[in-house]
């Protein structure tokens, strides 16, 4: 059998797999050296057979790689397997998490636009609209996450985008995906859904009727804290126009963080179900102590929207916050008593990460958006790594003594 034969015959293979061995297993297309694990193409440009070739790769009439700002074996790689994962037709690198939701905005809107954003999205997400998309006659507006009437009547004639994250940062809100993408398709617009918090191994938005999927590959498809990058996955029709824009504009995947990211996706369900259990204890160990006044995580049977995360989750994940009693130096004060989790703003890491929201990742909002937001001064967020779960609750006992 030839090799082309041979490829297709394992493209065919894969295509019936499970999610789990899609992580590990898509994308891949050996070299002729044979190897096993996917090598790093760190080449900035590519040798072309003669002068017609060079022309038709560069006119596209030909596949192959032109350049690695926007052609990269590794990268493709990458982007091959979470769209994979994800059930999407293909997926873009990009530099960084905040760069995949620009790029999608960029080469799908034009000025005139109008987006529909819930509230409750990343901090950086609202500015970037606010301060950047608003300068180029791109209109917002903001809607809570979890009222399908806020949604519907946001609706203008110019809307062409509902943007999402979900479940929220920090307070672990989730949006009806399915009901949302009904408002989307009936307004002819674009629904955009911020997978961060949960992965394709936890949630798949386009099977709930989703239209475009973006990742912090920072986060949890990396997994240990080693490198910036993000991903659009969709359809071909957009992905093409997202590629567009990577080529033109240039935030573009290294070749090297791709290959992190390749290697986190081989453990990235294990590493969710473990995440996901030390959360929910965590969580319920939270809920239990008097100073804690209230928990934010959607695992929890005290959750509103308990029974729509079950619905649409495979897991809760790991993520959580919880207002301690009191403001603002209470909570500093509960933060500065741990000394086993990590005082920093990333999360999805394999250490346990802990951060005050509302002086943090939240600060560049006004005190009004924060708190329409729910980012109030006593609330702290976990992002709860692998450490055992025994050691965790001690290290929580340290911040609770300390109120």
């Amino acid at each position: 059998m030839s090799e082309d034969k041979e490829q297709s015959a394992r493209d065919q293979a894969l295509a019936e797999c499970h999610i789990d061995t899609l992580a590990v297993r898509a994308g891949q297309t050996r070299t002729m050296e044979g190897e096993h694990s996917e090598p790093i193409f760190t080449t900035s440009s590519y040798v072309f057979n003669s002068a017609a070739s060079a022309a038709a790769r560069f006119s596209g009439e030909e596949q192959g790689n032109v350049y690695s700002r926007y052609t990269n074996p590794t990268v493709r790689n990458f982007e091959q397997r979470i769209a994979a994962m994800e059930g999407a037709e293909m997926g873009v690198g990009t530099s960084s998490g905040m760069a995949a939701i620009l790029s999608t905005v960029m080469a799908l809107l034009k000025s005139g636009d109008h987006i529909i954003c819930s509230r409750s999205v990343f901090g950086t997400t609202t500015v970037m609209f606010n301060k950047y998309m608003e300068k180029f006659g791109v209109e917002i507006s903001y809607v809570s996450l979890t009222d399908i009437d806020e949604w519907q009547q946001a609706v203008r004639s110019n809307t062409a985008m509902l943007f999402m994250e979900t479940p929220s940062n920090p307070l672990c809100e989730l949006a009806d995906i399915t009901e949302v993408a009904c408002i989307a398709r009936d307004c002819s617009a674009l629904l955009v859904v911020d997978n961060c918090f949960c992965t394709p191994v936890l949630q798949q938005p386009l099977s709930l009727g989703a239209d475009i999927v973006v990742h912090s590959a920072t986060k949890y498809l990396d997994g240990q804290g080693r490198c910036v990058g993000g991903v659009v996955v969709g359809k071909q029709q957009h992905m093409d126009e997202v590629l567009g824009f990577i080529r033109t504009c240039g935030p573009t995947m290294s070749p090297f963080n791709a290959w992190v990211f390749l290697k986190g996706l081989e453990t990235l369900n294990l590493r969710m179900q473990a995440h996901c259990a030390n959360a929910l204890a965590l969580a319920q160990w939270l809920e239990s102590q008097p100073s804690v006044t209230k928990v934010h995580y959607a695992g929890l049977e005290s959750h509103p929207q308990h029974a729509l995360a079950a619905r649409q989750m495979r897991g809760f994940g790991g993520v959580l916050s919880f207002e301690v009693a009191g403001g603002k130096d209470e909570a500093w004060r509960f933060i500065d008593a741990t000394r086993i989790v990590s005082l920093t703003a990333n999360l999805g890491d394999a250490k346990t990460t802990i951060v005050h929201p509302a002086t943090t990742t939240h600060s560049r909002l006004t005190p009004e958006a924060r708190a329409a937001a729910g980012i109030s001064d006593n609330l702290i967020r976990l992002a709860v790594g692998l450490e055992h779960i025994d050691d965790l609750i001690v290290d929580m006992e340290r911040g609770i003594s300390a109120l």
